[in-house]
């Protein structure tokens, strides 16, 4: 019986170690960070998915780089804290967050109701709008001419969206790819006869890709959009943080060298 016990306590104690360990891990992984150097100052993990210049990109030396990179590092700065960045597939983002793999975002996301539903907004950081790719001989003059068409967008953008609504959820003539350059590739490769996507992406694919021969067709239809840096819904002290920061980079002329950095002065 006195070894029985002892097993029994000693199964016990190891059990509960397990349960304690478990329950540790689930935590760290829902806090979502890591610990820095001083092992005080926590690291915010921001997910960003790097293929959607000059948004963000990976530059030679597989460093993600771009305008969003650049205004995160500013607003981080500004408001005090750490930040590291991991390439996140933008199909997967928004479920990284919310698991709590990640703490931030910032990936040209488009604020919308839907999406405030499952995240928390920043302060818009950027205006935009859907644009539609098409090549230099094409007839396309409007949105509601791609009816017909063979249109390429990025799996779960805005563009994604817009187009949808077009032309149905499960048409087959919609082309999903897991960046919009690979669709603007698939359109220089005549592959699909359109591509609609957010303007600043457009326009600096066609700008420094000259020899595709593609040209833009803006449309009226399309509503303007706003940019905002998402954390977890009801993650208020962050998400006050990062909107101080915002504050401040537009404030002393940080976010407008950023902006001209990437897309030239603004007018």
């Amino acid at each position: 019986m006195s070894i029985n016990r002892r097993a029994f306590a000693l199964a016990l104690v190891v059990a509960s170690g397990l349960l304690l360990s478990a329950c540790g891990k689930k935590e760290e992984s829902a806090a979502g960070r890591s610990v820095g150097a001083d092992g005080a100052q926590p690291v915010y993990v921001v997910g960003t998915d790097a293929a959607y210049a000059p948004f963000e990109f990976e530059t030679d030396t597989r460093q993600i780089a771009g305008f969003d990179i650049d205004v995160m590092k500013a607003v981080a700065d500004k408001a005090g804290i750490s930040v590291r960045f991991i390439n996140t597939p933008f199909e997967g983002i928004f479920n990284s967050l919310i698991q709590g793999d990640r703490d931030i975002l910032i990936s040209a996301i488009t604020i919308t109701d839907e999406r405030r539903k499952q995240m928390d907004f920043s302060a818009p950081y950027f205006e935009a709008s859907q644009l539609i790719a098409v090549p230099l001989n094409s007839n396309v003059k409007t949105f509601d001419d791609l009816k017909s068409l063979k249109v390429g967008v990025q799996t779960a953008t805005t563009g994604d969206e817009v187009v949808q609504q077009l032309m149905g959820k499960n048409n087959p003539s919609v082309k999903r790819f897991e960046g919009t350059p690979l669709a603007m590739k698939e359109l220089e490769a005549g592959g699909v006869d359109a591509v609609v996507a957010d303007n600043g992406v457009v326009v600096n694919f066609v700008t420094n890709n000259p020899d595709a021969k593609l040209r833009t067709v803006s449309d009226s239809s399309f509503p303007k959009e706003y940019y905002g840096i998402a954390v977890r819904k009801g993650d208020t002290e962050l998400l006050g943080k990062i909107n101080k920061g915002i504050e401040a980079i537009k404030a002393d002329g940080t976010y407008d060298a950023i902006f001209a950095r990437y897309f030239g002065k603004k007018s």
